[in-house]
């Protein structure tokens, strides 16, 4: 969406279109950008709030109807085909809503192009039950169903073209969400399985295992049908055995999750040293407190050890594709000692925690440059009450750590520390911990934050910065003139499409004053998704 001259849409009323041509400002907010905000993190505002999992609603997707008014329903799907696949997306929600509301529209291309998209957008089942539900709530107060012939086909497309052991598993580890099953999905949309396996897969979600114990007793069946069967079978066996031994041969054997096992298995403390063998490393950190606390990690375990290896593994970091503050969250909650809901405590373990120090550093491998211009300046207190809303850390280290991130990954990033008027570029190297980076960002005393102090300096010292991210744990914000003024006068001396991001880290509700500059956004608190959200604005995809 950065501005092209072959660019020109017609504008509604009450949204205006980029473009360039014909006088129109390049820096308005289009309809485009509304909705690929929308798209992004779930509101048509320049504000991100940090962990804000609101459900979508009408109300925010103002431009989203705009578009579909205007006939460009199957642009609008192509967007959200983009947001979905290529990691675009903070929140898959805003994505599915806006596909169940093509879907039910009275164009027929923009109906057609959303049925098409179904199964490139809807990849995992909780993904089409959420979907479906979307549908359901969007014809509440009608008097037809949402279960016509496209939609039918559409479900039963995406089980007919699964692959069949991925369905298979599917289907025993997610069996429903949202008020919505399996059972449900292919008993409405009326699905005829277009080949053996599918049909036995549908059999057994329908019928149950004995009918397809039954069915399939006697039969002469391709070697396909046989895979699928045993691996049924062992889901089935594992369900009914109260046999510890037996339910962690079969775990370890046919690398079941937990999601298939029966509550009474999850209280065996060797059920769960079974499944942290091959859980999935992202899993793993989140639960690394309960399984301190329930001692399956304990100091010296051969376990713990196991564990402490994978996690700072290289290849297990880049497989899963941890990001550095996944890890730093992850680090600091187990430092806690202490779940944020319940009565779970625990004693964190050093190795544990040495191991996620070790892990941080080497996760910055999975941080894909954006290859922009950055200037990253912090105003943070030491104060240590000060920390990032629903979470452990303090502001002052998150402050480091989006520093470093940027400072290791960005080629042209520049670092300021600043206060009251005075401000100092710092020094970020490669070879620096968090702790020194820390230390470097706080040596000038907190005052009000003036977030256009870095822009003039940018442009008083002749440095082209394409985004500007300020980092702020202060609670008065001052400046001494329109933060889209001074931006606008930066990009008009250096040649560049400069951006500002405002980062209140511990904000529940500032704003930058001009919204109608889509080079502005405000990021209130801080998490994974702020970053996101930055990396999408820098490359005009918001």
């Amino acid at each position: 969406m950065e501005p092209s001259g072959s660019t020109t849409i017609a504008a509604s009323s009450k949204h205006t279109l980029n473009s360039t041509g014909g006088g129109g400002c390049p820096w308005e907010v289009s309809d485009k950008t509304r909705l690929c905000r929308f798209l992004c993190y779930g509101s048509e505002g320049d504000i991100y709030t940090a962990r804000d999992e609101g459900r979508v609603s009408m109300e925010s997707a103002g431009a989203l109807l705009v578009l579909l008014q205007e006939g460009r329903g199957p642009e609008v799907v192509e967007e959200i085909k983009r947001f979905t696949q290529d990691g675009r997306a903070v929140r898959l929600g805003p994505s599915f809503f806006a596909l169940a509301l093509c879907s039910q529209h009275s164009e027929l291309k923009t109906r057609q192009a959303a049925f098409k998209a179904l199964k490139e957008v809807c990849r995992h089942p909780a993904h089409l039950f959420s979907l479906i539900q979307y549908k359901k709530e969007l014809k509440e107060g009608m008097k037809c169903g949402i279960w016509g012939r496209a939609l039918r086909k559409a479900v039963s497309d995406w089980y007919n073209e699964q692959d069949a052991m991925s369905l298979a598993a599917a289907v025993t580890k997610c069996k429903q969400r949202e008020g919505w099953s399996h059972q449900d999905l292919l008993r409405l949309s009326h699905t005829k399985p277009t080949n053996e396996v599918i049909a036995l897969i549908s059999k057994y979600v329908t019928k149950g295992w004995k009918e397809v114990q039954v069915a399939y007793a006697d039969k002469e069946n391709s070697e396909e049908v046989i895979k699928v069967l045993s691996y049924l079978e062992v889901v089935e066996k594992v369900k009914h055995s109260c046999d510890e031994t037996e339910v962690i041969n079969l775990i370890e054997e046919h690398k079941l999750e937990r999601e298939q096992l029966l509550t009474d298995h999850l209280k065996s403390k060797q059920v769960w040293r079974a499944l942290l063998k091959e859980m999935p490393l992202q899993s793993v950190l989140r639960i690394l407190g309960k399984m301190t606390s329930n001692k399956i990690l304990e100091p010296g375990g051969s376990e713990t050890q196991a564990v402490c290896d994978r996690i700072q593994s290289e290849t297990a970091l880049e497989n899963a594709k941890i990001h550095p503050f996944s890890l730093l969250l992850a680090s600091e909650n187990y430092k806690r000692g202490q779940g944020y809901q319940g009565k779970t405590k625990w004693e964190p373990d050093s190795s544990i925690l040495k191991a996620m120090d070790s892990a941080f550093y080497k996760s910055f491998m999975n941080v894909e440059p954006v290859g922009k211009r950055f200037v990253v300046a912090v105003d943070v207190s030491t104060s240590l009450s000060s920390v990032v809303p629903g979470t452990s850390i303090s502001t002052a280290v998150a402050a480091a750590a989006i520093t470093m991130i940027f400072a290791r990954t960005e080629v042209d990033t520049q670092v300021l520390a600043y206060s009251e008027g005075a401000l100092f570029p710092c020094t970020v190297s490669a070879d620096m911990n968090l702790a020194q980076v820390t230390v470097e960002l706080v040596k000038i005393p907190g005052g009000s934050t003036d977030f256009t102090l870095p822009i003039t300096w940018a442009t008083e010292n002749g440095k082209a910065i394409d985004v500007f991210i300020i980092l702020t744990n202060n609670p008065l914000w001052t400046f001494t003139a329109s933060p889209a003024e001074s931006l606008q006068k930066h990009r008009q001396i250096s040649g560049a499409n400069s951006k500002l991001v405002m980062c209140g880290l511990t904000s529940i509700g500032h704003t930058i004053a001009d919204t109608e500059d889509r080079g502005l956004l405000s990021i209130c608190g801080f998490d994974l998704g702020a970053l996101c959200v930055i990396r999408n604005l820098a490359q005009d995809l918001i």
